[in-house]
């Protein structure tokens, strides 16, 4: 049984998926790891690269730019994992969602197996994210889940202003010194490493989500299963990113319609309707117009008082 499975989703990033893949295959230690490559329709030739210079590599070419979640879910039925309930006998231990714009140290991916192996109630784990700019902590990779009160400190300005406090600071939990290591709500899809069993149990990634959110709800899924998230940073990844989104007009937009879905998802039924209104009202604010046609179209139930 192979013990990692590598899942990569690409979309016009060549030469960051290039530095990537070369860094994967330059991995250390004493472990197995099968690498596949999603495409979500590239038109910079990332597809002849992967072919012509990684073989070795599963590649799958998506028919249709369906997202992130989508991608990975191609890469997650390829690996033997089906859904809930459904997963070969053979599947990968361990399935790492990994960004194409991020490079992986030599004994990373075996250093956070082993991390895993020893900890049998983590179902998922994520190293500590450095951005490549400037060596700065990517502070997504360690999350709370954004309940309306959370996303109110944050979006407020209030997180920032008292940047320590465990109150008004638990979106990115800045409060936490970046070297220590704890139990967290999520980690980012960048890199997100979770258990096969997990995996079992909650099923693949929501694909209603296009971009951004998909892990959060991941990760809420997993925990309500009974297993622990842990970020892990005596592993160390390099990451640029957004390299791709950042190419994307849908980018700013699904960023918003992430936070309406994941809120709507696990939330609505449970705000009252004053704290509801007050969320409907900052996410038309920031996501414009294709987002407030989006809230007004809605055929939800309205929450309770």
């Amino acid at each position: 049984m192979i013990d990692l499975g590598i899942i990569i989703v690409n979309w016009n990033t060549r030469e960051l998926l290039r530095k990537t893949l070369q860094t994967v295959f330059a991995s250390e230690g004493d472990f197995t790891y099968q690498v596949v490559v999603v495409d979500n329709g590239s038109s910079d030739g990332s597809q002849d690269m992967v072919k012509t210079e990684f073989p070795q590599a599963h590649f799958i070419a998506s028919e249709i730019n369906g997202g992130f979640s989508y991608g990975n879910n191609l890469g997650l039925h390829a690996l033997g994992y089906r859904g809930t309930g459904d997963v070969d006998n053979d599947s990968p231990r361990y399935a790492l969602l990994l960004n194409p714009d991020t490079e992986v140290p030599p004994t990373s991916l075996y250093d956070m197996t082993q991390f895993m192996d020893n900890n049998p109630d983590v179902g998922i784990a994520g190293p500590k994210l450095l951005l490549k700019e400037n060596e700065q902590l990517d502070k997504a990779c360690r999350r709370s889940f954004p309940t309306p009160i959370i996303s109110f400190y944050h979006f407020s300005g209030l997180a920032k202003l008292f940047p320590k406090s465990p109150r008004f600071a638990r979106y990115n939990l800045t409060y936490l010194d970046q070297d220590q290591q704890a139990e967290i709500d999520s980690v980012v899809g960048a890199y997100m490493q979770l258990r096969k069993e997990a995996i079992a149990q909650t099923g693949l990634m929501d694909e209603t989500f296009f971009m951004y959110g998909e892990d959060l709800d991941w990760a809420l899924r997993v925990k309500q299963a009974g297993w622990t998230v842990v970020y892990y940073p005596k592993v160390i990844v390099w990451h640029v990113k957004r390299a791709a989104s950042r190419k994307s007009k849908k980018a700013q937009f699904e960023f918003y319609r992430a936070m309406l879905i994941f809120y709507r998802k696990h939330y609505r039924k449970t705000t009252p309707l004053w704290l509801h209104s007050l969320v409907l009202t900052g996410l038309m604010v920031k996501g414009g117009r294709e987002l407030w046609q989006e809230i007004r179209h809605s055929s939800l139930p309205t929450p309770n008082n």
